[in-house]
């Protein structure tokens, strides 16, 4: 719910392009500052998580959204003001960081890998924004959308505050935020988590706020019909995140990313020949879409593996906010890009190049911390 919320504004990229005579790069701008602002904020909602618990957190992210959602939806008529409510609605994006702990609290390390990759599918908020913004604002108009999420989202609050339990026995990280933020960022295990997950995470989250303005750009796609193939992208990476965790507890976390990657590299290189989109393009995209589902399911399987029960929160917030940040800079990299050469092709291999990398990177350096780094098991279970 609170990602339905988080993604309002990209379907609706093209059409406030041409209502407040933005640029490119203005469009690109305004779709990408709630994914900045949702990634960097995962990083002290992640602590506070730790800290207070989920039955907490929830309810109360839940209902600071509905106030730039209704803005957004009555109030906002510029550029400015856009920015505005763009830039607090990234709140709804910061849940991730609540919800990872909370769910590996719960679960036993065998079973961490699926349990963690169907919480993830939550991103398929994503979805239900790019199926419905654009078909309820055209059939009822602007306002309907932001309507429709506000009231979901206080009746999501409660729901959560009256059904929601943390573990009574859970580990709370000892110190100030700061400091557990300090020791964070200090494990090596945070950032090599990060980057993968900024390429799994930020290439789906690139793509999702993206890809409707590159169909509609580079194929004359109708808005409605880029939405729609948006949203089946979202879907199926969607649906594939509980199985990239489900494979990760079967076979080692690190084969599945090592695929996903390859996969990723090989299919943008196909796109970026700006083939028919039926079948090619179609193929490439959905193609991707899977691979990077299941990177994303992947790499939180790994990180249940290697991170202590007490840190859980805090790691999540930083390798999320890495995520969040690997989807902000590609869709500004694109329109920049297209703005400049009119072209689509430089960008794509750019991802090629850093899912190439990506993957070499965790066949190399994350398979051999993987084998070296053992959490005991009661560590595990806490």
């Amino acid at each position: 719910m609170t990602f339905w919320a988080w993604a309002l504004l990209s379907p609706l990229g093209a059409t406030l392009r041409e209502q407040l005579h933005l640029t490119a790069f203005q469009q690109s701008l305004l779709v990408a500052v709630p994914v900045l602002v949702g990634s960097l904020g995962r990083v002290p909602v992640g602590a506070l998580a730790d800290r207070l618990g989920a039955r907490r957190m929830f309810p109360a992210v839940a209902l600071l959204t509905v106030v730039p959602v209704l803005y957004l939806g009555h109030f906002a008529d510029s550029l400015t003001g856009y920015l505005v409510g763009g830039f607090f609605l990234g709140l709804g994006g910061t849940t991730f960081a609540i919800g990872i702990p909370f769910v590996n609290s719960w679960y036993p390390p065998a079973r961490r890998g699926l349990a963690l990759g169907i919480f993830g599918a939550g991103m398929g908020g994503t979805a239900i924004s790019a199926f419905t913004t654009v078909q309820l604002t055209k059939a009822v108009g602007h306002n309907f959308p932001f309507d429709i999420v506000a009231g979901v989202l206080v009746v999501y609050a409660a729901a959560a505050f009256l059904l929601l339990r943390d573990r009574p026995d859970r580990q709370i990280a000892p110190g100030t935020m700061l400091g557990r933020l300090n020791t964070t960022l200090r494990m090596p295990v945070t950032l090599q988590m990060s980057f993968l997950y900024a390429v799994a995470f930020g290439g789906f989250v690139a793509f999702s706020v993206y890809l409707p303005t590159y169909l509609v750009s580079a194929y004359q796609l109708d808005r409605g019909d880029a939405a729609l193939r948006t949203a089946g992208f979202v879907v199926l990476a969607v649906v594939m995140r509980p199985v990239g965790g489900w494979l990760s507890d079967r076979i080692q976390p690190v084969v599945v990313l090592v695929g996903s990657y390859s996969v990723v590299a090989l299919l943008a290189v196909v796109a970026a020949f700006g083939l028919p989109l039926v079948p090619v393009g179609t193929i490439a995209f959905l193609g991707a879409a899977a691979a990077l589902g299941a990177g994303t399911g992947a790499v939180f399987a790994l990180v249940a593996k290697l991170v202590p029960g007490g840190q859980v929160g805090a790691v999540t917030g930083v390798v999320g906010a890495a995520g969040g940040l690997g989807g902000f800079f590609p869709p500004l990299v694109m329109g920049a890009v297209n703005g400049a050469f009119g072209s689509f092709t430089i960008g794509l291999l750019l991802l090629a190049a850093t899912a190439a990398t990506a993957a070499i990177f965790t066949g190399t350096t994350v398979r051999k911390r993987a084998r070296t780094t053992a959490i005991p098991e009661s560590e595990l279970h806490r």
